[in-house]
């Protein structure tokens, strides 16, 4: 089960619900087995029988009342079980069996949250950063590899590369399986950062599936955001990106309708907008700025969220701005989707010749081949300058990439209304 989802089981209802608890507690469920065995490849390989006793025993059982214990305890029992088959490591079994006796008798850990500890552990230095990326998506934020592949716009073997290559990595190398001490934080923090962050974008705007949003995750990566924040609060970015998550998750509200349908930040109603969220990022924005280093990705990002959260409508925004936010953002980064964005700023400030200009050089270079992002924002700004066929036809192409349904009828809505 490379993906981290459980096989099909018997009955449906009860497959679904061990479906959704997966998806919740999967990452909760191989930390706690991780931070007890001290062995990743093997908390996860526990986990995934735990889940297969669960859909053998729970469609006549039931599913027990507090299911990710079950399966936590489940596992650590066969790790009990693998360890005396072995007949060595006794250490490690007296470690787990003392562990199930007294769950809640724990030494200190400078970083308490079994998952943010997780990501802290799996984003260790010996690794190379994609690769400290994909796998703590993977194993921490339950994506699928296909999902990663998408956000990280490369191949989904790409990935699967990248993972085997970190279990293999960090198996070669010895790594000890333990928390970080905090001045050992430093190399990690990028990309601690960055696989944060990344959580929070598929929770914003799911690469995959039949939801426009996906809030539990996102909110998860807020919570994790806070965290960090608090742990490492002289370090700018991240206080900029917990800044960051604030403004964008303020607008779930009114993201989407109330059959569930997509909501575009033109027609937003803007008083459901939650303003303690945009007060909190702000306040987190002038934490990181007060800092005095900078901005940097995550600030610029921040910066420009705050102009959409704080402007009345869209066309009150100070698009000047935005688009000059961009192109610092740009020269950071080298990213082809930020120079997407960017371009969507400068046709909204008046130049959408000037921006297609931009979007063209782009396409010209191939960086999103697989992506809908590009045909999408392309059709847009076809649209502004009055090339209906053109555009209807880049809203078709960008409709026939997305792996999301919502997004996929969204487009080719936009492609049908320049028919009329």
């Amino acid at each position: 089960m490379d993906d981290g989802a459980p096989p099909p089981a018997h009955p449906p209802a009860t497959a679904r619900s061990i479906d959704a608890i997966w998806r919740i507690e999967g990452a909760r469920i191989v930390a706690a087995i991780a931070r007890v065995t001290g062995d990743l490849a093997l908390a996860e390989d526990l986990a995934q029988d735990a889940l297969i006793d669960a859909m053998t025993q729970w469609p006549s059982t039931g599913v027990p009342r507090n299911p990710a214990a079950w399966l936590t305890t489940v596992a650590k029992r066969k790790a009990i079980d693998t360890w005396r088959r072995q007949a060595t490591l006794e250490g490690k079994y007296r470690t787990i069996a003392a562990d199930l006796e007294t769950l809640d008798d724990r030494a200190w850990e400078p970083i308490e949250d079994d998952l943010l500890r997780l990501i802290f552990v799996a984003c260790h230095p010996v690794l190379a950063r994609p690769v400290q990326v994909a796998l703590t998506l993977r194993v921490v934020g339950g994506l699928t590899t296909e999902e990663i592949a998408r956000l990280l716009l490369v191949q989904t073997s790409a990935v699967q590369q990248r993972i085997v290559r970190a279990k293999k990595t960090l198996a070669a190398a010895r790594i000890p399986f333990e928390t970080p001490e905090p001045a050992d934080w430093p190399p990690r923090l990028r990309a601690v950062l960055a696989v944060i962050y990344l959580i929070f974008t598929e929770g914003y705007a799911p690469t995959s599936g039949d939801r426009w949003l996906r809030p539990e995750l996102a909110c998860e990566a807020l919570r994790l955001g806070r965290m960090l924040a608090s742990l490492a609060p002289r370090e700018p970015e991240t206080h900029a990106l917990v800044a960051l998550m604030e403004f964008q998750s303020s607008r779930f509200a009114a993201r989407t309708a109330a059959d569930g349908s997509p909501v575009l930040l033109a027609d937003q109603d803007r008083s459901r907008w939650d303003r303690s969220a945009i007060a909190r990022g702000s306040a987190a924005l002038a934490r990181s700025d007060a800092l005095g280093r900078g901005r940097g990705y995550y600030e610029l990002q921040a910066a420009i969220a705050e102009c959409h959260a704080t402007a009345t409508t869209v066309d009150t925004t100070d698009w000047e701005q935005i688009a000059l936010l961009y192109e610092a953002l740009a020269e950071l980064s080298r990213s082809p989707v930020v120079e997407l964005n960017r371009a969507v700023a400068v046709s909204m400030a008046g130049d959408s010749a000037r921006a297609l200009q931009m979007v063209d050089r782009l396409a010209s270079g191939s960086p999103l081949p697989a992506s809908h992002l590009l045909p999408s924002v392309r059709g847009e700004l076809l649209a502004r300058l009055g090339r209906t066929r053109e555009a209807r036809a880049a809203f078709l192409a960008a409709a026939s990439l997305t792996a999301n349904s919502k997004e996929r009828e969204t487009l080719q809505r936009k492609a049908g209304a320049l028919d009329e």
